[in-house]
């Protein structure tokens, strides 16, 4: 873990050498085109599932009156916001969550903060770690996944990671914008198969 935040702190820091400029560049197109906010920012837990605000590109506008923010993603993604989510430029500020600490290069991708309750004993496993930018079901994948796939690889990631296997992720990282991402059409519900997007519904509904 030691060898593992130092990794983070270093790569981290150069990767904000280039980074800067276009991370700039970006909130600037973001500002001219779809004006502000340039920050997307919501409650993620973090390691144990601590929550921490995480930062990323804006990519869609805000939901209009009555319309659900989680199943709405195509009507109000933004014609950048869909060219930051392709090539996952909008995950880019996340690189100074790696240096505060409250994220790593590699790991579970932090989900919402309403799962939390609703993991079995399995799934929970993957708060054992630092979420991170990338990680195991990100490379085999991505968003074609069903939810179920992407917590029994983040569990795999948790049981069997070391530093070889993180480089490797991260190497196959740089060609993953070059692969299929997004399916056309696809909606929250459709890769929920495990029922948490009902649940969360349900919740909101006796509030």
């Amino acid at each position: 873990m030691i060898l593992k935040r130092l990794t983070d702190l270093v790569l981290g820091s150069l990767l904000l050498i280039p980074a800067g400029p276009l991370m700039l560049a970006i909130g600037l197109l973001i500002l001219l085109f779809d004006g502000s906010p340039v920050f997307f920012v919501q409650m993620r837990p973090g390691l144990h599932g601590q929550p921490f605000g995480c930062r990323k590109f804006r990519t869609m506008r805000p939901p209009a009156p009555g319309q659900d923010m989680w199943t709405s993603d195509a009507e109000r993604m933004t014609k950048l916001g869909t060219f930051l989510r392709r090539t996952s430029l909008d995950e880019l500020p996340e690189l100074f969550h790696v240096l505060s600490g409250k994220m790593s290069l590699v790991g579970p991708r932090p989900l919402l903060m309403e799962y939390l309750p609703q993991y079995n004993e399995v799934h929970r496993r993957r708060h054992d770690v630092r979420p991170g930018i990338t990680g195991l079901a990100q490379i085999n994948g991505r968003r074609s996944l069903t939810l179920s796939q992407r917590l029994d690889l983040d569990v795999e990631y948790v049981r069997t990671r070391n530093l070889r296997m993180d480089l490797g992720i991260l190497v196959r990282t740089l060609f993953a914008p070059f692969r299929p991402g997004d399916v056309a059409g696809q909606t929250l519900d459709d890769i929920d198969d495990l029922g948490f997007h009902s649940a969360r519904k349900a919740d909101d509904g006796d509030r």
